[in-house]
């Protein structure tokens, strides 16, 4: 099924905000999450390898496609939480990562999904929540291509590595303290690969 619309009951949005496995380990806690799947996107490379994606020669950013059920999460809140959750004022990187890769983007499906994002970055932009100007690209998605397996779930199956304890866990336990009340019961389960 296409980006936008994956059932009659769940919608799809692909976002970029940095390093996908940071982005998925909190879209994973997130109520109203069915299923997250790192991937690249933006970019002009048919069915890029993360090898290539990271050279910064493909155009393309590590993103997450994220399905959800908007009568559990909206689609704003689900944006409220990406723009609170990575840097969207720092062009081309997130963090200690640097580089095309790791810039801020929504990648719309649909004119309602892009409505909604730019609403969001006018609401993040009004109520001056960064000092400096949000740079988060708002573009169309004209594909979403699927990451490796290794990258599905990587904080939850390496949470001992040091990139996971020193980037992704501050960032999660930051997640679930500003965002107590959108945690999931219990993260979803892994989804079946594609």
């Amino acid at each position: 099924m296409p980006a936008g619309a994956a059932s009659p009951t769940t919608e799809r949005i692909v976002l970029a905000g940095g390093c996908f496995w940071c982005t998925e380990a909190v879209f994973s806690e997130l109520r109203g999450v069915r299923s997250t799947v790192p991937g690249y996107a933006g970019g002009t490379v048919p069915d890029p390898t993360y090898e290539q994606v990271c050279t910064g020669r493909t155009g393309h950013a590590e993103a997450l496609e994220v399905t959800f059920d908007p009568r559990e999460v909206s689609l704003h809140d689900l944006l409220v939480v990406f723009f609170t959750t990575h840097d969207p004022t720092t062009r081309d990187r997130q963090g200690p990562d640097s580089g095309t890769q790791y810039r801020s983007v929504v990648f719309w499906a649909n004119d309602a999904q892009r409505t909604v994002a730019e609403q969001v970055v006018r609401e993040v932009t009004d109520e001056r929540l960064y000092a400096r100007p949000v740079v988060t690209q708002v573009v169309p998605l004209t594909a979403f291509y699927p990451a490796e397996e290794y990258h599905r779930q990587y904080f939850r199956r390496h949470p001992e590595q040091a990139y996971c304890q020193a980037v992704i866990a501050p960032k999660l336990a930051k997640f679930r303290k500003a965002h107590a009340a959108r945690l999931a019961a219990a993260p979803w389960s892994d989804a079946p690969s594609r």
